[in-house]
């Protein structure tokens, strides 16, 4: 192979590998640079605002899809000569019915995980009594901000540039187990996290891509994500990922009777089987279900997707 070949595709555009590369050493340049900004920003403004706080999760989930949505623009605009919609988070033809559509499976994933778990009789919740519905109404508001703009972000790295650049080069599946690996490894430093969370997490990243490669653009996988979180801490009162702070005053509280490898333990449903099932269960309705009116429409970062190929 010539030393031009390592580098360069038959169509003279550098390989994918090369430009996954060069997407994560701008993303992490960018991160740290607008990152510190903001976090001396926020500190120097009030307590409210500190690191800890609702303000600072919503705003650092804002900058960090900022982030990702930038470099993955100049990425695919300088490497690839595509225009930023080739991205998938414009607001294009049909964008609110996909990321609706995302929401209601969302919701009813997780609720299928959550009734596995009551059939089996490691799981039950109860209305939370103990909190007033002025707190649950602003608990379902502001934690319906900080997960969309995690879950946001999270899309945008993971099934944004990185995903779709491999899609382009013939190298989907390699592009899926890679964005995968990242997505559930980046959740191993969360609280409780094992090697079922992060099997789980791992199918997650697999069922996003999925409803990625059925709509073509981001807000599908987003309304999954987004969905999933909020419906399990803000509804069911279930630890997100292990995380309790976010949701103060949930809808209902759940009762966790284990075993842990059916119902997730201090992890959440997230660490359980029941959640490999449903994921299992939703990806597999996604990818073979026709949907085909839904997700249509006649975009330009479709034809972006279908048309462009990448070396690899």
């Amino acid at each position: 192979m010539k030393s031009a070949e390592i580098l360069f595709g038959s169509d003279s555009k550098l390989r994918s590998g090369w430009r996954f590369a060069i997407f994560i050493l701008g993303f992490i340049f960018a991160g740290l640079v607008m990152g510190t900004a903001v976090v001396a920003a926020l500190v120097g403004i009030s307590k409210d605002t500190a690191p800890g706080t609702s303000t600072f999760f919503v705003v650092n989930g804002l900058v960090s899809l900022f982030v990702a949505l930038l470099i993955g623009w100049l990425c695919g605009k300088y490497l690839e000569g595509l225009p930023f919609t080739a991205l998938g988070a414009g607001f294009l033809k049909g964008w609110w019915l996909r990321f609706v559509f995302g929401l209601l499976i969302g919701v009813l994933t997780f609720s299928l995980a959550a009734m596995i778990g009551i059939a089996a009789g490691g799981l039950s919740f109860q209305v939370n009594a103990d909190a007033s519905w002025s707190s649950i109404l602003t608990t379902l508001v502001v934690s319906f901000l900080i997960f969309a703009a995690a879950a946001a972000f999270e899309e945008a790295l993971f099934r944004g540039y990185i995903l779709q650049t491999f899609v382009r080069s013939q190298m989907t599946w390699f592009g899926i187990l890679l964005t995968s690996t990242l997505f559930a490894t980046v959740h191993n430093a969360n609280p409780s996290a094992n090697i079922f969370s992060w099997l789980n997490t791992f199918v997650a990243g697999i069922w996003f891509s999925v409803a990625y490669l059925r709509s073509r653009d981001l807000w599908l996988p987003f309304g999954l994500h987004l969905a999933w979180n909020w419906t399990q801490g803000s509804i069911f009162g279930v630890e997100v990922s292990g995380i309790t702070e976010i949701v103060k005053a949930p809808i209902m509280r759940e009762t966790d009777t284990g075993p842990a490898w059916i119902t997730g333990g201090d992890y959440g449903i997230e660490g359980g089987i029941i959640t490999t099932i449903a994921l299992i269960v939703s990806a597999t309705a996604l990818y073979f279900v026709p949907f085909s009116r839904l997700m249509s429409g006649s975009t330009s970062h479709k034809l972006d997707a279908d048309l462009t190929s990448s070396g690899s």
